[in-house]
């Protein structure tokens, strides 16, 4: 084991913070300590929220930390930010609200940039995960950059999921039921002083009723609870404790109903496919980039030259001799 290793085990914040930099910036060392960081990982329970800008992640993700911290618990927090236009890292608005905790010897909150990965996560956040699991983190929140309707990929690391609503948008169902709904373990109305709340909640009550039942593995219906104004703080707070212990007991039904196994095949095949992706295609587009073909391929594309499927069966032939 590495003394790097050795160093996130005792929860170094600033070796670990690095790890995930360099990460992040492919860069080749890191990958190599993560072969040493991986056979050490499984330990922590890793809940995604997910929902639309604005719906109020980062205020419940500021106060579950709280609340899990009462409850005993050590909280890593990946906040996944878009991308700065200017620098490539992440534009920190969520660490700027989670500061009050950054005192905190037993919460670790790092932001990571999408850097263009679709799906509302970074490439780098399953590796995170990882590290602050090798951390000693008891549980890993992982706040999603807030896309929509396609921001679905969360499913695949976390065992827990929460699908964060508002009130007012519209036609609350029909704007997020495309693939967002289907992934939630739990569901929350925030903001839920707000008009519109019951209106909200009797869909997704319907919705729920049109579902089959294998759609709720072992049984588990997601609940749904509310969380009104974060600035009543007694209410609030009690809303947010109700809705970690929710956040537990579905870690409990998972474990008591053998479901976390199948949850690990997901999540290995996923970090599997992006290993590979990562250890293939990078180099052929760094390649390809570096020499200028890059470049001139998109040209012919734009002047329908040719199509990128005779282009991407060239490159495979040439690369990886299929052809």
């Amino acid at each position: 084991m590495t003394d790097k290793v050795k160093k996130i085990q005792s929860g170094d914040v600033r070796t670990a913070s690095r790890l995930i930099r360099h990460l992040e910036d492919n860069v080749h060392e890191a990958r190599s300590t993560m072969k040493d960081i991986f056979p050490l990982t499984g330990h922590a329970h890793v809940v995604g929220l997910t929902g639309s800008p604005g719906a109020g992640k980062s205020t419940l993700v500021d106060a579950l930390i709280e609340a899990f911290r009462k409850m005993g618990k050590t909280v890593g927090v990946i906040a996944v930010d878009p991308t700065s236009p200017f620098t490539g890292g992440a534009i920190l608005g969520d660490r700027i609200r989670m500061q009050r905790h950054a005192e905190d010897p037993g919460v670790f909150v790092r932001s990571v940039a999408t850097r263009g990965a679709l799906g509302g996560l970074s490439r780098a956040v399953g590796d995170a995960i990882h590290i602050m699991d090798v951390m000693g983190k008891d549980i890993v929140l992982v706040e999603t950059v807030g896309t929509g309707q396609q921001e679905v990929d969360i499913m695949h690391y976390a065992h827990t999921v929460l699908v964060v609503l508002i009130p007012g948008m519209g036609d609350d169902i029909q704007a997020i039921k495309a693939g967002i709904l289907e992934i939630a373990n739990i569901f929350v109305i925030n903001k839920a002083e707000r008009e519109g709340s019951s209106k909200l909640r009797k869909e997704l009550i319907t919705m729920l009723n049109m579902a089959p039942d294998s759609a709720f593995p072992a049984g588990w219906r997601p609940p749904i609870l509310k969380c009104e104004n974060a600035f009543q703080p007694a209410t609030f707070s009690q809303s947010v404790m109700d809705l970690a212990q929710t956040i537990h007991e579905h870690y409990e039904h998972l474990v008591k109903n053998n479901l976390i196994g199948s949850w690990s095949n997901r999540k290995a095949a996923t970090e599997f496919n992006e290993a590979i992706r990562c250890a293939i295609l990078d180099p052929i587009l760094n390649s390809l980039m570096q020499n200028g073909e890059l470049d001139a391929m998109i040209r012919k594309l734009v002047n329908k030259e040719t199509d990128p499927y005779t282009l991407a069966e060239e490159i495979a032939g040439r690369f990886l001799k299929m052809g």
